[in-house]
């Protein structure tokens, strides 16, 4: 038998796997595929164990193997039925010959990362997560919970570790408890300057320029705006957060700040940004002054 757990998503691959374990009686043979040699192969896939009639093989990023990977699928039909193979591959070129094979061949699982418009199934996901733990979350603390960690599964599972251990869980013990993610700084930093308060957001830049990566925040912000756009856009008839995939709240939390703008104010915003992308794109200055000056910009309108 042959299992491939492909995608993005490292939690609900380790999940899979997991489950592929617990099922399984016997020693458990992991390899790195990356080192593997060509010699290796008939051991791992024909090979017979003496102290076990069935094997489970784990074999992690054997794609990145320029030797054994093109050649992997010729041995495929040659797996002995005594063993359970798994291969681990987050993001395998699709187009080669073993992929293929491996189609074919094999059960294939594919996990993709979330994003921004699986906000609700993240929700879902949190609700039940958090039952398994032992404990309930009001649909308020779930909805804040997403927004204040995001969608990856990791920090979401970390954030409910931490969680299980409290008694009393409001909004107010998830923002103590709790870190948030960068795209909640971001947007305070946004807010920030939206308020016209200069010297807040003098003090937050200092801060973010010894923890984030500025290109990252350039387009988390620059996401923030088109966010901000699509508010400022919609009609009474329009489902923002379905239409462009925004999380209600973060839509509840851009509704007053477009309002406050107007759409002339808006416009200049993204003008802005514009703006901003070009300067970094030609490297006209530091990139954090360059952020800094737009956000200036942002503060005086």
């Amino acid at each position: 038998m042959i299992t491939l757990l492909t995608g993005e998503n490292s939690f609900e691959i380790d999940r899979a796997l997991d489950a592929i374990i617990s099922g399984f009686d016997g020693i458990v043979e992991k390899i790195e595929g990356s080192g593997l040699q060509i010699a290796q192969i008939p051991d791992i896939l024909m090979g017979v164990s003496l102290f076990n009639d069935k094997r489970l093989v784990i074999i992690r990023n054997l794609s990145e193997n320029k030797l054994v990977w093109p050649v992997f699928g010729d041995w495929l039909p040659k797996l002995s039925d005594d063993i359970h193979l798994v291969l681990i591959e987050p993001s395998p070129d699709k187009r080669t010959v073993t992929f293929k094979a491996l189609k074919k061949n094999a059960d294939v699982r594919e996990f993709a990362s979330w994003t921004d418009r699986d906000a609700f199934q993240a929700e879902k996901w949190v609700a039940n997560e958090a039952k398994t733990m032992g404990f309930d979350l009001n649909k308020k603390c779930i909805q804040y919970l997403v927004q204040w960690v995001g969608v990856d599964q990791w920090q979401l599972y970390y954030a409910l570790e931490k969680l299980s251990l409290t008694d009393d869980i409001t909004v107010e013990t998830i923002k103590n408890v709790i870190e948030p993610n960068p795209v909640e700084n971001v947007f305070n930093l946004f807010e920030t300057a939206i308020r016209g308060d200069l010297e807040a957001l003098a003090r937050i830049l200092k801060t973010l320029e010894q923890t984030e990566d500025v290109f990252r925040l350039t387009a988390l912000l620059s996401s923030q705006v088109f966010q901000l756009a699509a508010v400022a856009s919609a009609g009474k008839d329009n489902n923002v957060a379905k239409d462009f995939g925004i999380h209600p709240y973060v839509v509840s939390k851009l509704t007053p700040i477009a309002k406050q703008l107007g759409k002339l104010g808006v416009s200049k915003v993204i003008g802005i940004f514009t703006e901003l992308d070009d300067d970094m794109k030609l490297s006209r200055a530091e990139p954090w002054l360059l952020v800094e000056r737009a956000l200036i910009k942002v503060a005086n309108l």
